[in-house]
């Protein structure tokens, strides 16, 4: 080299040197931080769709803790439930006892009318004490909120909205519009007479059974006993049977108290079989010595969709939309063509169990009030009628009509406790689990694209060290070399 004002090889040396130390720095900085990707300059793609997938794994982690909170208040719901349900056992048991009138004195039943005051009142109390965080949970804090055609003067005995999904939106509603294609009806069959009056020919009584769902009893009408007397002595039975009777024209008819077909009436003459005693259907024309009939179940759409039925009761349930109505058999809804439209107008217990805040994301779920003025039915009667003073009571009240109240208000806590219990299971579980596989997919997606691989970056860094001993040499040498000028001028 001759000339020394511009030295082009130590120009070279260090700008490879300046590269090597660069690259050595990068990947000291990666084995140091964990991080493949630590500014955007190391992966631009790689940086977009690695800080996409942390998104992801934030919004599941958060769909996780959602969850988990969901069960956690399930459980405390469920917990006020089952001691509801274990003090509903315990009143039923009061009332068995006390339907034994002739072993129990009058101070007994006082007792056992303190008890179940106390029980009740019991109720009450956990109801409105049962809470999460502050927030009560079983006195119709999470129930939903309805309004237009949904009480007993519009034909229903009952509504029970058990998840319905709601726009966050102000003002948002759910229409329910119940149409009826086929009515419910009880069964029937009818005991013909002539002129209004049993004829056996003057031949004696006429003995025949009658059977409903409740059980059976014969009754043996001599010959020119009215169809009012019948109908009297039938329904003197009606709460034994589960049927009653009334005139129809000259004739008598027997129908169940019940509509639908778990409801039955079986009619059958057992002595005096060559009489004249015919009984007829309510279907079939032609008479004979013995018939049954079942009832029919009501059919019913529910926002144009067939629902599940069983006589007056019917019921859709499907994602996000689970609604079930009991129509009032006597009443003007029970037709077809009828129709009726109701609105869900807030309310529910909301839990979001997806990584996005969306509708589709959130589940719905109702909790009913499960106070003693709420358990029963408009039909039946609700629980508060067993308190002192109630139609219902054990003092002096109806005990039949208490058994029926408590078997309602019984398979209304246990409905209740099993969709709480299916909930946390099939939703809540379900999710958490399902949650829980995304998240180990996503952070390894994430983890391929970001972290460091530790045994490629040890080789790239040995590599690097080298390189730059080896530049660092090279310049020492081009730095060096024109010291070789000054031989000439020695010369």
């Amino acid at each position: 080299m001759s000339r020394i004002n511009s030295n082009v090889p130590s120009m070279i040396a260090q700008r490879v040197n300046s590269m090597n130390n660069r690259a050595l720095s990068g990947t000291l900085e990666k084995l140091s931080t964990g991080f493949r990707i630590n500014r955007g300059s190391d992966d631009p793609a790689g940086l977009i769709i690695s800080e996409n997938l942390r998104g992801e794994i934030k919004g599941i982690n958060a769909a996780i803790g959602n969850a988990q909170r969901a069960e956690q208040v399930m459980n405390i719901a469920e917990g006020g439930l089952q001691e509801i349900s274990n003090m509903l056992v315990e009143v039923q048991s009061l009332v068995g006892q006390t339907a034994n009138e002739a072993g129990l004195s009058a101070e007994e039943r006082d007792a056992n009318q303190l008890q179940i005051d106390n029980i009740l009142s019991t109720i009450d109390r956990i109801a409105n004490a049962t809470s999460f965080q502050g927030t009560k949970l079983l006195n119709g804090n999470y129930d939903y909120t309805l309004s237009g055609n949904y009480t007993a003067a519009n034909g229903f005995s009952d509504v029970t909205v058990n998840s319905v999904k709601l726009s966050d939106s102000a003002g948002a509603n759910r229409a329910v519009t119940v149409t009826v294609t086929q009515s419910a009806q009880t069964a029937r069959a009818g005991l013909l007479l002539s002129g209004g009056v049993l004829e056996n020919q003057g031949s004696g009584s006429v003995t025949f059974e009658v059977a409903g769902t409740r059980g059976a009893q014969q009754f043996s009408f001599a010959s020119g006993t009215t169809a009012a007397q019948i109908v009297t002595a039938v329904n003197a039975f009606t709460e034994a049977l589960g049927v009653s009777a009334s005139t129809s024209g000259t004739d008598v008819r027997i129908s169940s108290t019940g509509f639908g077909t778990e409801s039955f009436v079986r009619v059958r003459e057992i002595a005096n079989v060559n009489a004249s005693t015919n009984f007829i259907t309510n279907t079939v024309g032609g008479a004979s010595q013995e018939t049954r009939t079942v009832g029919r179940d009501a059919q019913v759409n529910i926002n144009g969709v067939v629902a599940t039925a069983r006589g007056t009761t019917a019921r859709v349930a499907l994602d996000g939309f689970d609604v079930s109505v009991s129509l009032i058999g006597n009443n003007g809804i029970n037709a077809a063509g009828q129709s009726r439209t109701f609105y869900v107008t807030g309310g529910g217990a909301d839990f979001n169990l997806a990584p996005d805040v969306n509708l589709a994301g959130k589940v719905s779920l109702g909790i009913e009030t499960v106070t003693s003025s709420n358990l029963g039915g408009a039909v039946s009667g609700f629980l508060s009628e067993l308190k002192s003073g109630g139609t219902a009571n054990v003092q002096n009240g109806n005990l039949t009509k208490a058994q029926e109240i408590l078997d309602l208000a019984s398979k209304q806590v246990s409905s209740l406790r099993g969709r709480l219990g299916a909930f946390t299971k099939n939703v809540v579980g379900s999710t958490i689990n399902s949650l829980g596989v995304a998240l180990e997919n996503t952070t390894a997606a994430e983890s391929a694209i970001r972290d460091t691989d530790f045994a490629a970056q040890t080789a790239q860094m040995t590599r690097n060290q080298i390189l730059v001993q080896a530049s660092t040499q090279a310049l020492s040498m081009a730095n060096s070399a024109p010291q070789s000028v000054l031989s000439l001028m020695r010369g």
